[in-house]
């Protein structure tokens, strides 16, 4: 039998061997190999004769058999018998010869069963094939190809056969005719060499070593001969290059002189191959063999081919490499292998024409070219001393290329040649020039914001740039050769300017080799500056790097190198430098690690490093050395004409020189040779030279003066102009910018100059000498230049002097006559510029002129000032957004940077010039003054206007408080109007307005405080509250800034002295038609506050008040500044508040924001709220909550219509609850408030607004055009007026979990909504437990209702509560178990579902009585399980929840005898197509099992359902998983087996994921051995489980069956019905889904134990 049973299942398999899923004819297969590793011969025989048997079967299913017989042929070779070998031999010949066609997978397959036998039987398989391989017979395909595969696979023991193979073979070469026998011919021969090759090089290891080449040369020759002859020359690719690669084999078996005769022939054949296949990589192969074997053997014929051949792989080698496509790589390899063969036959040859090869201009072949030149710099050790020099010097013309992929190549180059010491020949500094002068590179990568080349082999700048500092980092460290190379003429391009981007990596080095040197030197100097001619000066190094620090990050962060360098080089550029140096440039290196690009303080940093200089100069105190370096420094200067910013520090860097230059005669030329060198069109190399020339000075202030002087008078002004000065040449522009120059200096020699000695010399020399470069006289007339750049530097000096003056005048007095006529200029300046764009400083200089002149005597008159403050104000607001683009011409369009910080250096002087003017007049009047120009800009309807006037105020406010000093106690008086004017702006649109309105209302605030003799810095506790209020401004929520508007009202009430509240109130009121629409509500908020806090105090001004509101509502078109306004007058009316709720509840639905703004008012009154609230509870009570109405005409069916008046009743309540007053009212009305709205929610759910639903007129008039009209959502009215109870009732508690669970929006949906009112019921239950009893008796009475939909409520209400142990410790169990038990009678389906839910959760809620109610409780819900009405299952499923629970709290005792009952009542729904009823029969299940132990009725119903237990543990319902694995552990004792329970326990746990076919493999090992008597019915169970309705329960049905056979024991084999299981399993592989059949398959596959 047991034979039979694995023939069967066998069979089996061979048939559903070639499924259409290839995954179960992978499990097919490999189930056959484990039979067939097991019974290796039947298996072998049974697919043997399938095959014989089928003659005419699939392809595709003979080569699935095919391929099973080599596998197990491969696996088990040594246990299959020799006849059994023959016999399957006999058989891949037959099926490999069968067909005449060629069928590749076919006869692929049997001819891999030859080669699997042939590793162990080769001598069989050769005597089959080469009968098969006869000769004047062609052979067939695939006979060739397993001779080819096998001399692969079987070296040893194919190549003694080789020899009569290749002479059967040759005349076979001459027959063939088709493309595909050349082919496999040549496939054939490649691979014969290759063994025959491999064969002979282990001669020591193979069986016969008297095998020698000449053995095989005749014959390899004779078919070489027809392969290059005939076949080489055809036109098929495939075939060529097989034939090619064949051919290289071949060469390394061919005898001397017949391999001589054919090179002449051979390698210009191969070569012509290039050009006609694009698949090189095979040609290049065969060459590389041919060479190998033509050197190898010293062949002369190969120096005759050297020219082609070179020729032909240098073409190759210039083909670009894809890294991406192995074959590109592959073929670059091998020729590069071809040029190492020929390097080592010809060097001088090869050398010779690579660097011929350079010269050619072409991209690809340069870098070819580069590229043999690299590998044989780096392979070839052939190479002479004499050809290194011209190797070297051929590497000029490649660094000419401006590609960066030529230039990436060469540098690639210069690294091996200084790795092998070419840089120290002569000419190698020009390749050191080249790696450095390629580390100068722009970073073009970044300054295109990360833009890659289309191309992705391309190589940017930036990556070169970073290849070339890696490179020298390189030299530097690790090359030691180099170290002589580059020191010290690395300091020669660090003062060059085409190498100025390289200075971060030179630095580096020069650092780097200094301390090298230093650590084998003396102390001391470490280099010597003038032992080459190219090396620079220490004096024109110091400037280098002082002048590279000034700017620190740019040039990829060059400053803590360069002053690294000069750190480590201070003994070399002057002895007394040690120690300065030493001292301070540590901190500065240490000042610049902490600081960015953007934190650094460039000014700050300037003056650090011109004290650095200034102390330097100090320590050498030698004034030779200081002339030189002045000298040398002005000669420096045109190097930096291309870098404006650092040539202007070089001037300062001149100007800190000659300052300490004791030379007069020095400091004269050097000052002459500035003016007159200075390119004076640029302005910031104008400006530098300027502040040089003022430093200087400080020291020569005579000679300074005498040189300007002097430089005025001298030829360079002395160009004529045409007449009237209408006709200009070029050079008078160019004067024109001297002029601006000498303006320039004068005001930076004013600055600088000492103070004891520029007053007298302001008007007689400085301002003299200006006004004569700025006014030219033409015939006598003086005519003024319209020149901006002399405009900009007039501003420029002015507001200089006048900062020399203010720094004079501190410690003397002086009277500026000229004060007024030079601010009339600077004012015309403004006056004249666009007020629609800026495009120049002109208004940030003359602003910043304008504050410094203003500071100095004599004072300007108020109409001067308000001029001046207008001009300057209208200039500067007005001006168009930063982010505005610039639309005028190309030419004169500022760059968003420029145009950025132009503008905050602007709004900067225009502040400073507002604070200069404040602090002449630090008064509540001059406050007031000012704060009127920028009132009108606060009103703007400019977002960026009233932004900027409110940023100025706060500003000048601040200010004002900061020099605030009080001399004498009063009044404040424009402290309300001020407030009145800003507090409206805390609402406005734009945020930054908001804070700056904020803080300038704090600002007033201490204001007032400090003039009612508070000290400046005491903290009043409300004003600070204010600094918490104003981060509240930025909420979007205009709410929210209402209250806080509120808050600050509050604030302002109580610091606002009564004399000042009429004048707020009524700027308030201007502020209700603010154009903002925010800041309107605001002012009609702050209004209604202050009404309300101070409104009994304006008893008289009521009637002009109420006027004043009258008139200014008529220009108020905002709804919500009309309702606050509203709410307002109520304050006043309060009397009237009943005789105004009578008429609110008959107000149309919805409510519009007047009739919810005046109910939330009415709940201010807590005792009136008590009355209206006891009022509409009891008409809620008795009103119908709805009515059935027709659809519509055309629609007969009914639907329910809510009445207006519980509606609207429902709303009030709402909209009363809202107000926090109504506190107290709710508190004692809450379980009525609570019941009243949970049953008004259950009569909304569904039902539809009243169709006479008037909208108010007012409400049609606001409706936006094209929108329909407003709605009432009937339950969302419900489910807010519940919530707002809540939260009034302070039950955030309960709030918390309903929101983050959506409870709310859940109640309002009818397939939602039962959900919705447990999860309420849930919350009130965990934290307003002691409500809950009133609640009960609201709610109970409701239960009797006829309004079902109010019973559905009402009992997921309860069924919820029962839940929780709250309903225990209340009393209230019993009560609601016995309205649960009355409505199991309940006509509504889902009441008793509700009902079966609620007696359920009383296990959970009052677990201690559910024994007293076991009775009623068991009976309850058994009889759930059984409701005949209960389509969906719905009452069944919460049945067996609520049975579950109860199982836990119950006695052994009272369900004992129910045990088997209901266990009889869960069967059937094992199997429910329902995946949660399924789900839950099974957890219930498990909780009953524990009632069962020691029942032998109950253990054979565990055994009974066992294993669909185990098979549902694959079930697709994850939920019903966790279920099984729970019932199983808890059922295990039942059983009464230690090892099952032991797996049951160990295995089975929820949180776990399970190895299935591991853990049914293992259990039913132990099923048999402790079950022996129920292993018949196992296998029936699973058997009728073959038909299940989840795939995956039949799958795992498969698993069991295929476990249970595995380990079961013969002796109980007899009880088996195989039949029935294996004709079970054959229909499972024909099962539809393909898990299924993979299954079963693998089921078979366990066969093998029989």
């Amino acid at each position: 039998m047991e034979e039979s049973v694995v023939a069967w299942a066998s069979l089996a398999l061979i048939d559903a061997a070639n499924d259409r899923d290839p995954a179960v004819r992978e499990q097919v297969r490999k189930s056959l190999l484990t039979l067939g590793k097991q019974r290796t011969g039947k298996i072998l025989s049974m697919c043997q004769d399938y095959l014989i048997k089928h003659p005419k079967l699939a392809v595709g299913h003979r080569v699935v058999l095919l391929q099973t017989i080599e596998l197990v042929v491969r696996s088990n070779i040594g246990e299959i018998s020799y006849p059994k070998i023959k016999s399957l031999i006999s058989l891949a010949s037959d099926e490999m010869t069968r067909s005449k066609d060629i069928v590749p997978e076919w006869q692929q397959a049997a001819s891999n069963i030859l080669v699997a036998v042939g590793d162990r039987h080769i001598n069989d398989v050769m005597e089959e094939i080469l009968s098969k391989f006869q000769p004047g017979f062609p052979p067939r395909f695939f006979v060739v190809q397993t001779l080819a595969n096998l001399s692969y696979s079987n070296v040893y023991g194919t190549v003694p056969f080789l020899g009569p193979i290749l002479t059967t073979m040759l005349p076979m070469l001459g027959l063939a005719r088709q493309d595909n026998m050349k082919w496999v011919f040549s496939s054939a021969l490649s691979r014969f060499s290759e063994s025959i090759v491999e064969y002979l090089a282990n001669l020591d290891k193979v069986p016969d070593p008297t095998v020698r080449r000449d053995t095989f040369s005749g014959e390899t020759f004779a078919a070489y001969d027809i392969l290059f002859c005939n076949w080489l020359q055809s036109r098929e690719t495939k075939l060529r290059l097989t034939v090619t690669g064949a051919l290289g084999s071949m060469s390394l078996l061919l005898a001397q002189d017949k391999l001589e005769e054919l090179l002449p022939k051979l390698i210009p054949a191969i070569i012509s191959l290039y050009k006609k296949t694009s698949e090189h990589y095979v040609i290049s192969k065969s060459l590389c063999q041919i060479l190998d074997a033509s050197v190898s053997m010293g062949s002369q014929a190969l120096a005759a081919q050297i020219d082609g051949l070179l020729l032909a792989l240098h073409q190759q080698v210039c083909i670009p490499v894809d890294y991406r496509n192995p074959p590109t790589v592959k073929n670059h390899n091998e020729v590069l292998r071809c040029f190492t063969f020929v390097a080592n036959a010809f060097p001088d040859r090869l050398i010779g024409f690579v660097l011929q090869k350079l010269d050619i201009g072409n991209e690809c072949s340069r870098l070819g070219s580069l590229a043999v030149l690299k590998h044989l710099i780096n392979t070839s050790i052939s190479i002479k001393e004499t050809k290194k020099l011209l190797i070297l010097n051929s590497i000029r013309q490649p660094m000419l290329d401006r590609r960066n992929k030529v230039k990436k190549m060469v540098v690639q180059v210069i690294s091996a040649m200084a790795h092998h010491g070419y840089l120290r020949l002569e000419g190698g500094e020009l390749l050191v020039r080249f790696i450095i002068l390629h580390c100068a590179l722009p970073d073009t990568y970044h300054s295109q914001r990360g833009c890659r080349p289309s191309n992705p082999e391309d190589m940017t700048d930036e990556e070169l740039q970073s290849m070339c500092e890696n490179m020298l980092h390189l030299f530097t460290t690790t090359v030691g050769c180099m170290i002589d190379v580059l020191w010290p003429s690395l300091f020669s391009y660090l003062t060059q300017t085409q190498y100025t981007d390289a200075t971060v990596p030179l630095c580096k080095s020069l650092i780097l080799l200094a301390n090298k040197k230093k650590a084998v030197l003396e102390p001391g100097s470490i280099v010597d500056f003038s032992a080459q001619d190219n090396l620079p000066t220490p004096h024109v190094l110091v400037m280098r790097l002082l002048v590279n620090a000034s700017f620190p990050f740019r040039c990829r962060g060059r400053g803590a190198p360069s002053l690294g360098l000069l750190r480590v080089l201070s003994s070399s550029i002057h002895p007394k430098l040690e120690c300065v140096w030493q001292t301070e440039i540590p901190p500065l290196l240490h000042y610049l690690e902490e600081s960015t690009e953007e934190t650094l303080d460039k000014r700050r940093w300037e003056g650090r490093l011109l004290e650095l200089l200034s102390k330097t100069l100090v320590a050498i105190s030698y004034d030779k050395w200081i002339c030189q370096l002045a000298t040398e420094a002005t000669r420096y200067l045109p190097t930096y004409n291309s870098y404006l910013e650092e040539k202007s520090f070089l001037y300062k860097c001149i100007g800190v020189t000659l300052q300490h230059c004791g030379n007069k005669e020095v400091v004269g030329r050097q000052l002459q040779e500035v003016l007159v060198s200075a390119r004076h069109h640029d302005a910031i190399e104008r400006e530098g030279a300027a502040m040089g020339i003022g430093i200087c000075a400080n020291s020569h202030l005579d000679d300074t003066l005498a040189r300007l002087e002097d430089f005025g008078k001298s030829d360079v002004f002395k160009k004529a102009s045409g007449i009237f000065g209408l006709l200009k040449d070029k050079s008078d522009v160019d004067i024109e910018k001297v002029k601006s120059t000498l303006i320039l200096c004068y005001g930076y020699v004013a600055l600088h100059a000492p103070e004891d000695q520029i007053l007298c010399r302001i008007d007689s020399e400085i301002l003299r000498s200006i006004s004569k470069c700025f006014n030219t006289k033409v015939l006598g007339v003086k005519i003024e230049t319209k020149d901006l750049t002399m405009k900009l530097s007039l501003i420029k000096s002015v507001g200089l002097i006048a900062q020399a003056i203010s720094a004079c005048v501190r410690r003397q007095g002086y009277l500026f006559a000229r004060k007024q006529e030079l601010m009339g200029v600077i004012m015309d300046f403004i006056k004249a510029e666009p007020l629609d764009v800026m495009r120049n400083p002109v208004r940030h200089l003359a602003m910043t002129t304008c504050a410094h002149l203003s500071a100095l005597d004599p004072a300007l008159t108020e109409n001067e000032k308000s001029d001046m403050l207008r001009t300057c104000l209208n200039s500067v607001f007005g001006l168009p957004p930063v982010e505005e683009p610039d639309c005028g011409k190309d030419a004169d369009v500022l760059d968003p940077r420029q145009r950025e910080a132009l503008y905050a250096d602007t709004f900067s002087a225009l502040r400073g010039l507002l604070k200069a003017v404040l602090k002449r007049d630090l008064n509540p009047d001059g406050l007031q003054r000012l704060f009127k120009h920028v009132e009108v800009w606060l009103r703007s309807e400019t977002d960026h206007e009233r932004e900027r006037a409110a940023r100025t105020a706060a500003e000048m406010l601040g200010f004002y408080l900061s020099h605030l000093n009080v001399k004498k106690m009063g009044p404040f008086h424009n402290h309300g109007s001020l407030l009145g004017r800003l507090v409206p702006r805390c609402t406005d649109p734009s945020l930054p307005v908001r804070a700056a309105a904020m803080e300038c209302i704090q600002t007033v605030l201490y204001i007032q405080l400090g003039y009612e003799g508070f000290a400046l810095d005491y903290k009043d506790e409300a004003v600070e509250k204010l600094r918490t209020l104003s981060e509240k401004l930025n909420s979007s929520d205009m709410a929210v800034l209402y209250r806080n508007c509120s808050e600050l009202t509050k604030v302002i009430s109580r610091r606002l002295p009564q004399q000042q509240l009429n004048a707020l109130i009524f700027t308030l009121l201007d502020g209700l038609a603010d154009s903002q629409m925010d800041c309107a509500c605001a002012s009609s908020m702050v209004l209604h506050v202050l009404l309300k806090s101070r409104g009994a105090s304006l008893q008289d001004q009521v009637p002009e008040l109420l006027e004043a509101l009258r008139i200014r509502l008529q220009a108020v078109s905002e709804e919500q500044v009309r309702a606050v306004v509203a709410q307002s007058l109520l304050i006043l009316a309060t009397q009237h508040l009943q005789t105004v709720v009578d008429s609110l509840i008959n107000f149309p639905l919805p409510f519009d924001s007047w009739s919810c703004e005046m109910w939330l008012s009415l709940g201010a009154d807590s005792t009136l709220t008590f009355q209206i609230m006891e009022m509409i509870l009891e008409k809620l009570n008795v009103v119908a909550p709805y009515s059935d109405k027709r659809e519509s005409v055309l629609r007969p069916s009914m639907v329910k219509v809510a009445t207006s008046h519980p509606l609207a009743m429902t709303c009030a309540l709402r909209e009363m609850m809202l107000n926090r007053q109504t506190q107290e009212a709710v508190a004692a009305l809450f379980p009525q408030l609570f019941g009243a709205l949970v049953v008004r929610l259950g009569s909304s759910v569904g039902v539809q607004p009243p169709r006479d639903v008037v909208i108010s007129s007012a409400a049609a008039e606001r409706r936006p055009s094209g929108k329909p009209l407003a709605t009432v959502d009937v339950c969302g009215v419900a489910v807010e007026a519940l919530r707002v109870l809540l939260v009034r009732a302070q039950l955030e508690d309960t709030l918390r979990p309903l929101d983050l669970e959506g409870a709310w929006d859940k109640m309002k949906y009818l397939q939602q909504h039962t959900d919705g009112v447990s999860m309420l019921a849930r919350a009130m239950a965990k934290h307003a437990g002691l409500r809950l009893p009133a609640i009960v008796d609201n709610l109970y009475p409701s239960l009797r209702n006829i309004y079902e939909c109010q019973r559905i409520t009402v009992t997921a209400f309860f069924s919820e509560l029962l839940n929780h142990h709250v309903t225990t410790e209340l009393l209230l169990t019993e009560a609601l178990m016995k309205s649960m038990m009355e409505r199991l009678a309940d006509p509504c389906c889902t009441v008793r579902m509700l009902a079966n839910r609620g007696l359920g959760n009383i296990a959970t809620g009052s677990s201690e009585k559910v024994n007293t109610y076991a009775k009623e409780l068991l009976a309850a819900l058994s009889s759930g399980m059984e409701d005949r009405d209960d389509p969906g299952k719905h009452i069944a499923l919460e049945a067996m929840y609520g049975l579950s629970k109860v199982l836990l709290c119950l006695n052994k005792k009272n369900v004992q005898m129910l045990v088997v009952y209901i266990f009889m009542k869960i069967k059937p729904f094992l199997e429910s197509e329902n995946d949660a009823v399924r789900c839950a029969s099974v957890q219930l299940l498990g909780n009953l099992s524990r009632f069962g132990c020691g029942e032998p009725i109950f253990r054979d119903q565990i055994h009974n359902v066992l294993v669909s237990l185990l098979l549902h543990l694959s079930d697709p319902n994850p939920q019903v998983v966790k279920a099984c694995k729970f019932t199983m552990r808890v059922c295990a004792p039942v059983l009464g087996s230690e090892l099952v329970t032991g797996m049951f326990q160990n295995h089975l746990h929820e949180d776990r994921s399970l190895h299935y076919g591991e853990f049914i493999n293992n259990l039913t090992k132990y099923i048999i051995q402790d079950f022996p008597g129920m292993l018949n019915f196992y296998h029936t169970s699973v058997v009728q489980f073959f038909k299940s309705a989840w795939p995956e329960v039949r799958a795992s049905a498969a698993m069991f069956i295929g476990f249970l056979l595995v380990n079961l024991p013969e002796e109980h084999l007899s009880h088996m019905n195989m039949g029935s299981v294996i004709k079970g399993l054959v229909q499972l592989l024909q099962d539809p889904d393909p898990l299924v059949r993979a299954k079963a398959a693998e089921a078979m596959g366990h066969f093998h134990h029989f």
